[in-house]
């Protein structure tokens, strides 16, 4: 069966605009991404669609194919269906133009998948993955029927353990191998509901009754879609293993204030003094971390009673008011506890805590903080500001620390909170 490879790659790419010539090791990342695909063992072909003349010149100063396309195509399903119209094959792979460090053996994986099996229109990959990532709504999850099928994609962490049973997540890998006719259908299907809610566009196939096949993927491999993604790539070249941060690692959690430790909302009294609201889920949490070693510390840009109150009550010691460099203050208070950058964690929830990102080797951006934010943190978290997002954090370095049970069982509690 002919077999192509189809990278599609735009230029205004929302998160990191011109990011196919973002240069990783001097080479652009395009021109990896082919290099990769390119060492495919099924594949007859690869070619780079593209929205922009300087994205081809890249492909084709490295040596390969480049095809333009449409400059309205609204994600690389449509773009992959493009080339279809213009060359013909019995197998089209898209491999996403952010994947600069694929594993060939896991292309090769789906396209077998659809050569073997006269069911499977459409392939794609999966890996296994612990709860803590499974909670990044980055992170699309998959559940499959015992026949490797699709059952559903979700951000959402799928399937939920209700009652504590222990749940096994499947990380979706986003590369597709799709039979002709089912791309060729791609244009007549309507958007889903699911589609829509979900902005997966994979759900477009599986709510029309598309069969969707998964293998298992090979080895792991950094796909940039942040600048911090591009500094772990540059680190990985450098024989770094950065693929995903060690939680087990952090010892100090640093946060904000305003949007993080309370809501992003300000009250004032009648007398104009101003409240502030905590979520006790938060302070409890913060408690029961403190208890069983970690180090918690406040760094804000702002100062009140109310807030030295909380911070009083729960016995953080360690806080930084009226701030204005927070990636300044992180090392500071680095420094005051003696623990390194892949030691800490900061949660934050806009601009001024970029810095803290930086200076931090974890990072953290609340669920209702702007996408640019988010983009730029390591983990983007299911809950607000003031909401359970302290609760969230500690829970998962608790959970890759082995300490989770702390919070789940009451004789563990109570001799935590009665020594």
């Amino acid at each position: 069966m002919k077999t192509i490879i189809v990278i599609p790659a735009r230029y205004g790419s929302t998160r990191l605009p011109g990011k196919p010539l973002a240069l990783i090791g001097g080479k652009p990342m395009i021109a990896r991404t082919c290099e990769q695909a390119s060492r495919s063992k099924l594949a007859d072909r690869v070619i780079a669609a593209v929205d922009d003349e300087r994205i081809a010149n890249a492909v084709t100063s490295a040596g390969y194919e480049a095809i333009m396309t449409s400059v309205d195509c609204p994600n690389g399903t449509a773009r992959l269906a493009e080339v279809a119209k213009r060359i013909d094959a019995d197998i089209f792979v898209n491999v996403q133009g952010d994947e600069p460090f694929i594993d060939p053996a896991s292309i090769d994986a789906a396209i077998e998948e659809l050569i073997r099996n006269d069911e499977a229109q459409i392939s794609t990959l999966y890996r296994a993955i612990d709860a803590n990532e499974a909670r990044n709504p980055n992170a699309v999850k998959l559940v499959l029927d015992d026949k490797s099928r699709a059952l559903y994609f979700s951000r959402a962490a799928i399937p939920f353990p209700r009652d504590g049973a222990k749940a096994q997540y499947l990380k979706h890998v986003g590369l597709y191998a799709y039979k002709k006719e089912a791309l060729y259908a791609y244009e007549k299907l309507p958007q889903s509901p699911l589609e829509a809610i979900e902005k997966l566009e994979q759900l477009r196939y599986l709510q029309a009754g598309y069969a969707i096949y998964a293998a298992k993927a090979g080895a792991d491999a950094i796909a940039i879609d942040t600048a911090e993604d591009l500094r772990r790539a540059e680190a990985y070249l450098k024989g770094e293993n950065l693929l995903s941060p060690d939680l087990a690692k952090i010892k100090l959690i640093l946060t904000d204030v305003d949007g993080v430790l309370s809501p992003p909302a300000l009250l004032f009294d009648e007398n104009g003094e101003r409240l502030k609201a905590f979520s006790v889920r938060d302070g409890l949490g913060v408690e029961i971390a403190m208890k069983l070693g970690l180090k918690i510390g406040v760094i804000t840009g702002r100062d009140s009673p109310a807030l030295r109150k909380r911070l009083e009550i729960l016995k953080i010691e360690t806080a930084l008011f009226g701030v204005k460099d927070k990636g300044e203050a992180c090392h500071e208070v680095m420094a005051k506890f003696g623990v390194c950058a892949d030691e800490t964690l900061f949660v934050g929830d806009d601009s001024p805590d970029l810095a803290a990102f930086e200076a931090c080797g974890v990072s953290c951006a609340v669920a209702d903080a702007p996408s640019y934010i988010k983009s730029q943190a390591v983990f983007a978290l299911e809950s607000e500001g003031g909401r359970g997002a302290i609760r969230e954090v500690v829970e998962m370095v608790l959970q890759a620390q082995g300490k989770l049970d702390a919070l789940k069982d009451a004789k563990t509690y109570l001799r935590l909170a009665n020594p």
